[in-house]
């Protein structure tokens, strides 16, 4: 393996060779090889590679969105022309108009004896669901949604683990053209409030309870403190995973308005699921932001937009093909749980898990990964580099034999996270770093399977997604240069809105001053990002954490890549401190955490400094390194520098039931005065 070598320190620009590259057959077998074919053949063009596809998906949108819609097979009544609004109106693009579809009926394409789903909890459950099983229990659940009164535009909200009862909710209430909501039941009774209490749900979904690194968690108090303040309720589903699994009476007695699910189906004959035909912009979807600035945002997101999004990421990305096990480590609060599941439209097997990522000694997804065959494993980056310190090595104790791709997301992914994935899981494999967010549900860079993967680089912008770097003064920049990630043409996951009192109309100032009023005319992500060389990206955090020290702008990942390859160190958090009081300046404050039996001395601060120092540049040395005994950090695992900040500057944390860890907080609070004071 050839390592990177850096034009500059802080550049992560290899020039040597790729860490991988796609034999021929995997690139005539790949679904964006036979996409390209089409399209130049539909149009009398001669698209040599995936660059000069890029170009004319996003300088050609309704032809590419339309070639996406053909090749993928999308089921509908009606497509219509596939309009979309110029670029000046993007707020208000609309892609297939007069279109009528159904969410689930795109994923409910088979009606067989092959498995559709498998699902492990820990080392206390082990499920397998067919095809025509699936089909059955959504037609269950459907029947019951529908003598709810549950029907177009209503919501249903799933309390639940990352279960099949999941995705069977999710597929009946789609069906029927419902919107649907879920949170992981980690979220105390408060988290559940702020977000379910803001869209009004007709039905709630829940489990008993969940496991988590070998214990056993009850969550029927906190249904008991929840449900009350949920008026819109007219029932409350419990699934007895937890009793289920330990062969244990349940009673849900004291939940209001609440029956179990076996009680509530068990009478119910499955027949043919009814998929209410809706349009294109029909929302299906309701996302939460992560909460950690207020309450959360409300995303609501349109059925046909995530239906032509995901069958691009997941044909022409993922490359998922008939047959494939797709896994992604994920809970039902996070994005990536919703993309997950639209594997389903390439009829390939959903592969669900429950739990900490190192039950079984930190093998449990690897046993699993061997014992379904999985072809693709989703993870974070944060999961990878824990893998890392952890010194484990599948690579030697499994087989892994249909693996074909890894994906990270969540945060950046450093050039040392893709030497885990090649030392330590498998070598012949394409990684894909990955990066989009709730607000789209989707991606804006993604990988590719005819591309090599360069150490340290997203392989490329998403076909259809205009992807740009811009300066703060809203202008292009060239390549090389890092600054915001822009998209500059309209793309079919942008959100319907934020809904704000039941409302999309008095959500629509927040809408546009998230994503379009700093930079009127493109999507204004909030990335800080680089485009490379090789037409690759770099992710160097969120815009929002940048440091500026002196007024020169420094990406959080920098840091954390050097500092974290130190042994001594398990992971950090860097902020900027307004330094000194009352002047227009800051400075870099970092926090570590240390190995068991390692303290920050002066010797290792030297070394951190060091480290930081000869690899990147003097201006990203923290003035104060601190050892702190936790990182404060959200459900879906990303720290919370912001939260951070606030703490440190004597500014509230508006939302702590957003924070899986929130006592982490305390120290940093406690601290404050004396960081001010040196």
């Amino acid at each position: 393996m050839n390592p990177s070598v850096s034009k500059h320190p802080a550049e992560f620009v290899e020039i040597n060779e790729p860490l991988w590259r796609p034999n021929p057959e995997r690139i005539a077998f790949a679904h964006v090889t036979a996409f390209r074919n089409f399209v130049n053949g539909r149009h009398g063009l001669q698209l040599a590679d995936y660059e000069a596809l890029w170009k004319w998906s996003t300088s050609h949108l309704g032809d590419f969105w339309a070639a996406v819609w053909d090749t993928s097979g999308v089921i509908a009544d009606t497509r219509g022309d596939p309009v979309y609004a110029p670029a000046a109106s993007m707020p208000d693009a609309r892609f297939f108009p007069n279109a009528r579809l159904n969410f689930a009926q795109n994923l409910l394409r088979r009606r067989d004896d092959m498995p559709a789903l498998f699902f492990w909890g820990e080392d206390k459950v082990r499920r397998e669901m067919t095809w025509r099983q699936l089909h059955d229990e959504v037609s269950r659940m459907q029947q019951w949604l529908a003598g709810q009164g549950v029907g177009p535009g209503d919501r249903v909200a799933a309390y639940l683990p990352n279960m099949p009862e999941a995705v069977i909710t999710m597929l009946a209430a789609a069906s029927l053209g419902a919107v649907f909501t879920s949170a992981s039941p980690d979220f105390g009774a408060e988290g559940l409030l702020d977000r379910f209490g803001q869209v009004q749900p007709k039905v709630l979904v829940a489990c008993d309870g969940y496991f988590y690194g070998g214990k056993t968690v009850d969550v029927r108090d906190k249904l008991m403190q929840a449900v009350p303040h949920m008026t819109s309720l007219r029932a409350v589903l419990v699934v007895p995973y937890v009793a289920a699994a330990l062969d244990m009476p349940i009673d849900v007695s004291a939940v209001p308005k609440a029956q179990t699910w076996n009680q509530a189906l068990a009478s119910l004959v499955a027949a043919e699921v009814l998929f209410v035909q809706l349009p294109f912009d029909h929302p299906l979807y309701i996302l939460y932001s992560s909460g950690t600035t207020g309450v959360p945002k409300c995303i609501v997101h349109r059925a046909g937009g995530v239906l032509l999004k995901h069958l691009s990421e997941m044909r022409l990305h993922a490359d998922v093909h008939a047959g494939d096990r797709v896994f992604y480590f994920t809970t039902c609060g996070w994005m990536m749980w919703n993309w997950l599941v639209s594997a389903l439209t390439q009829s390939a097997t959903l592969c669900l898990y429950d739990g900490s990522p190192f039950a079984a000694e930190g093998n449990v997804l690897f046993d699993y990964a061997d014992a379904a065959g999985f072809t693709h494993f989703g993870t974070s980056a944060k999961y990878l580099e824990a893998l890392n310190k952890a010194s484990l090595s599948p690579a030697k104790t499994h087989k892994l034999t249909a693996l074909r791709s890894v994906f990270s997301t969540g945060s950046p992914l450093v050039p040392e996270g893709f030497d885990t994935v090649y030392e330590r899981i498998k070598r012949d494999v394409c990684l894909s770093s990955i990066s989009g967010g709730t607000d789209l549900v989707s991606c804006f860079t993604f990988g590719t399977p005819t591309h090599p993967v360069w150490r340290g680089e997203i392989q490329a912008a998403a076909l259809g997604m205009a992807v740009a770097v811009y300066g703060e003064d809203g202008k292009p920049l060239p390549e090389g240069e890092k600054g915001e990630l822009v998209c500059t043409q309209p793309f079919p996951t942008m959100p319907l809105g934020f809904l704000v009192d039941g409302s999309l109309e008095k959500g629509r100032s927040r809408y546009l001053d998230a994503y379009f009023t700093r930079m009127p005319g493109v999507w204004h992500h909030g990335d800080y990002i680089q485009r490379t060389v090789h037409h690759g990206y770099i992710i160097y955090g969120r815009s929002d954490a940048t440091l500026n020290p002196g007024g020169v702008r420094i990406g959080t990942a920098e840091i954390y890549r050097q500092v974290e390859k130190l042994p001594e160190v398990l992971e950090s958090l860097v902020i900027g401190q307004n330094w000194p009081p009352g002047y227009n300046d800051v400075r870099v404050v970092l926090f570590v955490t240390l190995r068991d039996g390692f303290v920050l001395d002066d010797a290792l601060i030297e070394r951190i400094k060091q480290a930081i120092r000869v690899n990147t540049t003097p201006r990203h040395v923290p003035a104060r390194v601190v050892q702190v005994h936790d990182i404060p950090r959200t459900k879906s695992n990303k720290i919370v520098e912001l939260a951070v900040r606030n703490l440190v500057h004597g500014e509230p944390v508006k939302n702590l039931t957003a924070l899986a860890n929130p006592e982490a907080l305390e120290e940093y609070r406690q601290m404050k005065i004396t960081l001010e004071a040196s």
